[in-house]
């Protein structure tokens, strides 16, 4: 069964933010981005428990983290019952769990 997927509204901005950068390095490349992170979505909306947990954030929401394809991206993200709920479209390597005070 596939579950509903919400991105907050900081998700959907770095998501812009980091298409509109990927496509000012190379015509394309911010579509391709776009593209693997639609992949990761429908992935995580399947099977939404293979993303790994993330330390140091409040357990009680048990976050998880997939990685954006070839990107040095994944999604933060919480599953409930029905649905996921993306938090951040983080980069690997900057700021790491800035976004830990989502969703709480």
């Amino acid at each position: 069964m596939t579950a509903k997927v919400l991105l907050l509204d900081e998700a959907i901005a770095e998501l812009e933010e980091a298409s509109v950068w990927y496509e000012a390095q190379r015509a394309g490349l911010g579509h391709a981005f776009l593209a693997a992170v639609d992949r990761t979505i429908d992935h995580v909306s399947r099977w939404p428990f293979t993303g790994a947990l993330v330390d140091g954030v409040d357990s009680s929401l048990e976050v998880r983290r997939m990685p954006v394809g070839s990107f040095p991206y994944y999604l933060a993200y919480t599953s409930a019952e029905q649905s996921i709920t993306v938090l951040a479209v983080a980069h690997d390597r900057r700021r790491p769990r800035y976004w830990a005070g989502r969703g709480s």
